[in-house]
């Protein structure tokens, strides 16, 4: 009851979707990356339809939220888009949790602006300069004169320690960034300002905002796949241990190539290779 509780209330707070628990004989509830969200949410509803014996909660909230909550005994699955700290690792252990990690899916981090911004391309190190705060003016980097609006994912987020490891060195963003709690949140953000800038899930792609090429490549799943874009990254799951019983059977669906990684690539993801 505690853990269902749990589940609401983060559905509730994070205003993501949950999957109710009517009858079932056994419930799953898996918590954490918002990337990784929409990959959990179309396999699921397909999971369910064929084993309707077992429930899924499924909620957002960040990476670092759904390991905290593994961690505490109040999820079976943890979804991360970026790999587990040493200090988490610890933590868990210290709670008698051993976090396991299976990779589910590829992804591609991609810079946004707005469609209407004439810029096509930057570097990472203009990236860099631009999310620090040292380039702060489009014309800089070839755009329409205009102060840059930058929009960035919350700390609690692994798609933000994804974006400060492979981008900022780990330099610190710019405290002017306005912060957005999920990848939907950027999106939008990005759609409504002519001058911003951001940066999602490849899966989060759609017409109301434009990609940026970055060191001459194209976001794809090829060049995700191949190791060429510069901002390539793994999406996790991780349990207490190996997946066991019904935790076990649907990571298994997800890793089948005609089933779970079927919704991967339906949701705009990149599918493992066979």
């Amino acid at each position: 009851m505690r853990r269902l509780l749990f589940a609401l209330l983060l559905s509730i707070v994070a205003g993501i979707s949950f999957v109710p628990a009517a009858a079932a004989a056994e419930e799953i509830v898996v918590t954490g990356s918002t990337t990784v969200l929409p990959v959990m949410q179309k396999a699921g509803e397909a999971f369910m339809a064929a084993n309707p014996g077992i429930a899924l909660a499924i909620s957002g909230g960040g990476s670092g939220n759904g390991i905290k909550a593994l961690n505490e005994g109040l999820c079976h699955i943890a979804m991360s888009s970026r790999d587990i700290k040493s200090s988490e690792m610890a933590q868990g252990k210290a709670n008698g949790v051993n976090p396991a990690r299976t990779t589910v899916a590829v992804d591609a981090l991609v810079p946004v602006v707005h469609p209407e911004n004439p810029v096509k391309a930057l570097s990472t190190a203009q990236l860099r300069d631009i999310y620090a705060g040292r380039i702060a003016n489009w014309k800089e980097v070839g755009g329409t004169a205009g102060k840059i609006v930058l929009i960035s994912r919350d700390t609690s987020s692994g798609t933000f320690e994804t974006w400060e490891s492979m981008i900022m060195n780990k330099e610190k963003i710019s405290p002017s960034a306005l912060l957005q709690a999920s990848n939907g949140a950027v999106v939008q953000a990005v759609a409504k300002n002519r001058r911003a800038i951001g940066y999602i899930g490849f899966g989060y792609l759609n017409r109301s905002v434009k990609k940026l090429d970055v060191d001459g490549i194209e976001a794809s799943p090829a060049t995700a796949l191949a190791g060429r874009w510069p901002i390539a990254r793994e999406l996790f799951l991780f349990t207490n241990g190996e997946p066991a019983g019904a935790v076990k059977k649907f990571v298994t669906y997800l890793l089948d190539p005609q089933k779970g990684q079927k919704a991967v690539a339906e949701t705009g993801y990149i599918p493992l290779q066979k």
